[in-house]
């Protein structure tokens, strides 16, 4: 079998000896081919030649930005019914889609699972969502939360910690003094419908849509790569409200017979949805699987069924 792991040596645990021990148990299975990133983009790019060779498995070393690369970069020609399939060695600071897959957040017990997998074949294939043209694994934000991440990214390029606290900050900042808490600026337009009272909204491909330290954190709980997209949509962001999503999100298990997760009369919840659209009355903040991307005014959400072959 023939593999490329490509490496993001920036990745928050990426180190050279991690590197190292991952090449040689790799070789122990697979006729093996290492690339390290250079830049932003480049695993993509290192993953689609990778796919035009017949290499038979891609593994990215990083976290889900480096993923997320390698995944369009496997599909950039469209999703095939063969091509290479991907694995997954956590590398980066929260390792959500890893983690979704089932593998342990360690990169010494992810290698080994990953080595099992591959001695055995052992694989499952997942569905994706797309944005307009890009594909992501686990989750997409319009609004709150994709400002949140491009507050987290500005502090990082200042030289922030990477951890829990960091997040926790950076949404307190933003929701505090950055956010217009009572404006609805989103419209969400499905099955020729539009629902134009959101101020954010949360899509899912899996669960979770992100971990804050060992603990799940949920919009979508029924959200899974064997389904459809799931949404949660907050129609403001008064105080009273957000603080009782929050707790929702946080304390998801429903309590006398109510559902678990977000819930109330300001929240949205949609289950397994195939197409669907947002429109904003401004350009604002957009990110896919915890990578911000800039800000749009609209984006075109498709459920990609059966997209990908995963060893895990």
């Amino acid at each position: 079998m023939r593999a490329l792991l490509v490496v993001n040596h920036k990745a928050t645990t990426t180190s050279g000896r991690v590197r190292d021990v991952l090449v040689q148990a790799l070789r122990s299975v697979v006729n093996l081919e290492v690339e390290h990133t250079r830049q932003r983009g480049h695993a993509a790019g290192l993953a689609e030649q990778a796919a035009a060779d017949g290499i038979d498995v891609v593994v990215a070393l990083g976290g889900d930005g480096t993923v997320n690369e390698v995944v369009n970069g496997l599909l950039a020609r469209g999703v095939p019914g063969h091509g290479p399939a991907l694995a997954v060695v956590p590398g980066g600071s929260t390792n959500v889609f890893a983690r979704a897959l089932g593998l342990p957040g360690d990169w010494v017990e992810a290698t080994g699972v990953l080595l099992e997998a591959i001695r055995e074949g052992r694989q499952r294939t997942i569905g994706l969502g797309r944005a307009d043209d890009r594909f992501f694994t686990f989750c997409a934000g319009f609004g709150l939360d994709a400002e949140v991440i491009a507050r987290v990214e500005r502090a990082r390029h200042r030289g922030g910690n990477h951890g829990s606290l960091l997040y926790l900050r950076a949404l307190a900042g933003q929701y505090l003094l950055d956010t217009q808490r009572s404006a609805a600026r989103i419209t969400l337009e499905l099955d020729g419908e539009a629902d134009e009272n959101l101020a954010t909204v949360v899509v899912q491909n899996t669960s979770p849509w992100t971990y804050l330290g060992n603990r799940r954190i949920d919009a979508c709980l029924e959200a899974s790569f064997d389904t459809g997209l799931d949404v949660m949509g907050m129609r403001a962001l008064r105080i009273p409200g957000t603080a009782r999503t929050m707790t929702q999100l946080l304390f998801p298990g429903g309590r006398r017979g109510r559902p678990g997760g977000p819930h109330g009369r300001r929240v949205l919840r949609l289950h397994d949805l195939a197409e669907f659209g947002l429109r904003a009355n401004e350009p604002l903040a957009f990110q896919l699987d915890g990578d911000y991307l800039g800000a749009r005014e609209k984006v075109r959400f498709t459920a990609v069924p059966s997209a990908l072959r995963v060893f895990c």
